[in-house]
């Protein structure tokens, strides 16, 4: 059995991979980069990891992790679902904003197909609970029940997605988190059931 990294090594790679694989091509960019910057032997990252997707996939499912359990300690005494989903939208541009490397890698280097040929890419404890509060809400009659829940979660994960590249495309001017308010308010309209606003 091969003994975990030292918590010092795993930081040095973690931050070496956040660094190399935000900025570079994903197919240029290699071990042997990661392993210079990080200052780790090539052998030592290969014998944990076995590959460059699985090292850049390890850390992506610690980074998302990290703003699961955000979103989870965020919306604890918030019962109201419009809050709730408005507070997520706030809490993903709010940690993308707080880690632009995140998002350029998530949103921008990566190649999707990969990603998706991974385990890492269901993210399934924030999938899940996406998609239990957008179930619910349709099951109160608050949010529309004649489109799959999976589609409504399709459709705030887009937002996500192209409010993040078209920030960094504009230079990071102002705030990505401060469009939150505006932006779900016309994902509120888009996904709450027609028939409570007629």
């Amino acid at each position: 059995m091969i003994p975990p990294l030292q918590p010092d090594t795993e930081k040095r790679l973690e931050k070496a991979v956040l660094e190399i694989f935000s900025h570079a091509d994903f197919h240029k960019a290699n071990i042997r980069d990661v392993a210079k910057k990080a200052g780790v032997s090539f052998s030592t990252i290969y014998k944990h990891y076995g590959s460059k997707e699985r090292l850049v996939f390890a850390f992506v499912d610690v980074w998302l992790g990290k703003l699961t359990e955000r979103i989870i300690d965020h919306l604890q005494g918030l019962e109201d679902l419009k809050e709730k989903l408005r507070k997520v939208l706030w809490l993903q541009l709010d940690y993308y904003e707080r880690n632009p490397g995140l998002g350029r890698i998530l949103f921008m280097t990566i190649p999707m197909k990969t990603w998706m040929a991974d385990e890492t890419f269901q993210q399934k404890k924030m999938i899940y609970l996406y998609l239990d509060a957008l179930r619910q809400g349709q099951k109160d009659g608050i949010l529309n029940p004649k489109v799959r829940a999976g589609v409504l979660l399709d459709f705030m994960l887009g937002l996500v997605q192209r409010s993040f590249f078209m920030w960094i495309s504009r230079g990071q001017n102002g705030s990505l988190a401060a469009q939150a308010n505006d932006l779900f308010e016309l994902v509120w309209r888009a996904i709450s059931n027609p028939e409570m606003n007629s």
